[in-house]
């Protein structure tokens, strides 16, 4: 039987519909993971714009959250990053930049960066990357895994989604010691919904990542298909074939 390792806490509000969506780096001896709490807002605080997001579902109040583990036996919730913003598809960088922890979010439908020397006080999110108008990631995206150090730019794995409601994954490189600077970024889909797992569901057409790794020669790239099952697809890490 699966364990539940990390569970909502049943008096933080803003976990009361459940933590999801985990992302996770070694930092040192600890393991820190990012993940998404989400709850509702009460009635009379409808987040702004949350007129155009009623043909959505309910006005979602979401947090990133933040614990940290030694051996995956037990765990620490460490409390929320930005904890004034709505935002999810949060990567913390596996190490620091000029002695700084740094955080990609997503403030919808935009990726924002952030910087903390302690984990606690975060600079003002300043714009990374936004939706491209009429392509496969034209109307909102979000970080995936975690980024990859490769000798080119850091690697990042994103999810965007199109006018049809449609998920794809791409793949941002950005620069090694200024990650806000995007030095390439996928003109094209690594990968859209094709299988009928990913395309029939709990949310159709949905290919999601939060986490790919380094194996020999590839990328293996884990995600959710139509938020139903776990899948794998690898590609090779000549950053030629991704971008």
């Amino acid at each position: 039987e699966p364990e539940i390792n990390v569970e909502p806490e049943i008096n933080e509000p803003f976990e009361r519909l459940g933590i999801e969506d985990p992302r996770i780096v070694k930092m040192g001896e600890s393991f820190l993971i990012t993940y998404t709490a989400a709850s509702l807002y009460p009635a009379r605080m409808a987040r702004k714009g949350a007129e155009s997001l009623f043909k959505e579902g309910v006005p979602w109040r979401i947090r990133i959250g933040l614990a940290e583990t030694k051996d995956f036996n037990t765990f620490e919730k460490l409390g929320f990053l930005l904890d004034d913003l709505d935002a999810k598809d949060s990567v913390l960088f596996p190490e620091k930049i000029e002695n700084q922890y740094v955080l990609i979010t997503r403030s919808n439908p935009n990726m924002v960066i952030s910087y903390s020397p302690n984990l606690v006080t975060w600079t003002q999110p300043e714009f990374m990357a936004g939706p491209r108008f009429g392509m496969w990631d034209g109307l909102k995206i979000g970080a995936g895994s975690t980024p990859i150090r490769t000798k080119d730019g850091w690697l990042l794995f994103y999810h965007g989604v199109n006018d049809k409601k449609i998920y794809h994954l791409g793949a941002l490189l950005l620069d090694l010691n200024n990650p806000k600077i995007i030095l390439y970024r996928s003109k094209k889909p690594l990968l859209i919904p094709e299988k009928p797992y990913e395309k029939k569901g709990l949310t159709p057409n949905i290919v999601f990542t939060c986490g790919a790794i380094e194996w020999d020669d590839q990328y293996f790239i884990y995600y959710g298909g139509a938020d139903r099952v776990i899948c794998v697809a690898t590609c090779h890490k000549d950053l030629n074939g991704i971008f």
